[in-house]
């Protein structure tokens, strides 16, 4: 089958979910030996992203605006890759790419899928860009998709607001690679960042409202005292939050035990779940975490809002799931850090669960399974 995927980008640092799951998915389709070319701008495309593409074709389009994903192209180029396509891949949902690639689609009838990874809902910011977006092209773009894909079962009620049944929705759920987050030496993160020896909160994501770190800041600041040797360590690049976030910690005693490290990445990444005592998602709005299924590979338990599409984490005992409110994580953390000898068999259960429920491989076989079920969805 050939496989074409567009995502805005493939930057690990800006392009959060979205870019992880493009490349992933990419990847494990081409292991299962199908012909895949990722349609992508140049942003933040390192050396070291390019090294893993093994067995991808990528196609880059020069950016010229970063805020708003625009880039140069040619007309004919991106013809000819749709056309070359038995199936197009569209990623997220706010871009032009995305619209271009649907307007080139629909002009050869070409059969598309669309996963938006949570971002139909409108949140943030350029909201009226946004709505205007929608009218323009967003809704067609996913009305008309012959398949419609969630990451989560909480997404099924954003396509429901653009007109999508349920029925015509399927879930394929985010995975992780465990050979990714082996590791040898779990100090090196300590290391990395002059950490002591004191156990710590982890946080990992872009630093902006939707991730919710300014909650975990002040659920942090509520329950600090009772558990004197615990930090909380906030891992990710500013996503326009982080200057607030610093002006929020207001106390000698709090700047000692909140650390900002910026993006972590390979094996100091992979060191930073695996010392945690525990991740914690303070998400207001996502649609299924990767960091939760990257944690859970390491063996260490997380503490997520209900806003994130994994609530069957409490189900199997891998963590607890709380709204997303100062309040109810302040609880959760007290809850989990009272009984922290309890914290390595949660952890070991979620990690189980993991390497049986969320590869890519398995992944990437669900969207071939859904992709050859042409007749079913009117392809």
């Amino acid at each position: 089958m050939i496989i074409l995927l567009v995502n805005m980008s493939l930057d690990p640092v800006t392009g959060g979910g979205t870019a992880e799951r493009i490349l992933q998915v990419g990847l494990a389709l081409a292991d299962l030996g199908h012909d895949c070319t990722i349609l992508t701008t140049d942003l933040g495309i390192s050396l070291e992203r390019r090294s893993q593409l093994t067995n991808l074709r990528l196609v880059v389009l020069p950016c010229l605006c970063k805020r708003y994903y625009l880039f140069r192209f040619s007309l004919f180029e991106l013809r000819n890759l749709v056309i070359g396509a038995d199936i197009i891949h569209l990623m997220g949902h706010w871009t032009f790419i995305n619209a271009l690639v649907y307007l080139l689609a629909k002009r050869y009838k070409k059969p598309y899928a669309v996963c938006p990874a949570g971002a139909l809902p409108l949140f943030g910011r350029s909201k009226l860009i946004k709505k205007l977006y929608n009218v323009v092209v967003g809704r067609a773009i996913i009305r008309n998709a012959q398949f419609h894909v969630a990451v989560a079962d909480n997404e099924v009620a954003h396509f429901a607001k653009y007109g999508v049944h349920p029925t015509r929705v399927s879930i394929i759920p985010n995975g992780v690679n465990p050979d990714d987050f082996a590791i040898d030496n779990k100090e090196i993160f300590r290391k990395h960042i002059g950490l002591d020896d004191n156990p710590y909160i982890l946080f990992m994501g872009r630093l902006n409202l939707i991730k919710g770190p300014d909650l975990l800041i002040r659920a942090f600041y509520s329950i600090f005292d009772r558990f004197p040797d615990v930090n909380l360590v906030l891992a990710g690049p500013d996503g326009g939050l982080l200057q607030a976030l610093k002006e929020q910690i207001s106390t000698q005693e709090l700047k000692k035990r909140i650390h900002f490290v910026g993006h972590l990445a390979g094996k100091t990444k992979a060191a930073a779940y695996s010392s945690a005592l525990l991740l914690v998602v303070p998400s207001r709005q996502e649609a299924m975490s990767i960091v939760a299924l990257e944690s859970g590979v390491c063996g260490v338990p997380v503490l997520i809002t209900d806003q994130c599409g994994f609530g069957i984490l409490s189900e199997i005992g891998g963590g607890m799931v709380v709204p997303a409110t100062e309040e109810a994580l302040s609880e959760g953390l007290v809850s989990l850090l009272e009984h922290r000898d309890n914290l390595p068999r949660m952890g070991e259960r979620f990690k189980m669960y993991i390497l049986e429920h969320f590869t890519w491989q398995a992944v990437a076989i669900a969207y071939i399974d859904l992709f050859n079920e042409k007749e079913k969805f009117g392809v």
